[in-house]
């Protein structure tokens, strides 16, 4: 038995797609995973350090990555109308926010890619951990902030006002769906083991599909603050059919994702394969 290091985050989406995979709910052959759960931008450091053998990282950190990781067809988060939101408290218009602070979730994470890709002079940036970031706008301590996961859910509870979906706004400049993170394996592992993983990690997304209420336990011991509509809501939203197969569509995704980040200068160019192992 062959043990890897896995990464993922504590949200209800992770761990919905992940749970069969780490209790040995699904074949792995011959693999077995050690979970190590953190928040997003913990993981996209952890993978940029080389500490884990397999991770859910943002799509922008994939852009640092793919020298040394490959990216898996299943187990990620890209869809439509599952964007990043800019909300604040007081600006009526995105202009309003040049030159003041906008705390973003983390540097390597796709919220702060799409920030960036939509409006290169919005470059006072505050990192904060996501969670922390409704609080500080709401608290007047930034001009805005960018929210991820279920903050979509609840940012209204902060009295705090959606400027824009940035989701919404890469939909309509590219006509594609947002990547938001994907799952990354190191290319030394091996093609064999590589495929290994990816066909064991949708299997387990097929599992948890197939079987919605398995997974509640583990769902819930990692998202005790969170609400169960809440909760429901964001498996519905962040799980979907990209989730067990990027597909064509998923695929092109991504490559307009990293090739706009490329062509700004944001992420270095690669010659490496998405997808193959080296």
């Amino acid at each position: 038995m062959r043990n890897l290091t896995l990464g993922y985050s504590p949200c209800p989406n992770d761990t919905f797609i992940f749970n069969a995979l780490v209790h040995g709910l699904v074949s792995a052959a011959g693999l077995s995973f050690r979970e190590r759960l953190e928040d997003v931008e913990t993981l996209n450091r952890l993978a940029l350090a080389g500490e884990l053998d397999v991770s859910k990282v943002s799509y922008h950190a994939l852009g640092y990555l793919r020298d040394e990781y490959t990216l898996l067809r299943s187990g990620g988060a890209l869809g439509r109308g599952c964007g990043p939101l800019v909300v604040t408290k007081g600006a009526a218009s995105m202009d309003e926010l040049r030159g003041k602070p906008i705390a973003v979730p983390g540097r390597y994470t796709t919220a702060a890619l799409l920030l960036r890709l939509l409006d290169p002079s919005l470059d006072t940036l505050v990192y904060l951990p996501f969670h922390e970031i409704m609080g500080a706008v709401a608290k007047g301590q930034v001009a805005a902030g960018v929210i991820i996961h279920e903050s979509r859910f609840t940012f209204p509870e902060y009295g705090l006002t959606k400027l824009i979906d940035l989701g919404d706004w890469w939909e309509g400049e590219t006509g594609c769906p947002i990547p938001l993170g994907g799952i990354v394996t190191r290319r030394s592992l091996g093609r064999e083991t590589v495929a290994a993983i990816d066909n064991a990690l949708r299997a387990s997304v097929a599992h948890a599909r197939a079987n919605p209420g398995a997974a509640t336990g583990y769902i819930r011991a990692h998202s005790q603050e969170m609400s169960d509509e809440v909760c429901a809501a964001h498996i519905d939203l962040y799980v979907n059919d990209f989730s067990f197969d990027l597909g064509p569509e998923g695929e092109t995704a991504v490559t307009t994702l990293l090739g706009r980040a490329e062509a700004a200068g944001i992420i270095p160019r690669s010659t490496a394969p998405l997808f193959n192992v080296l």
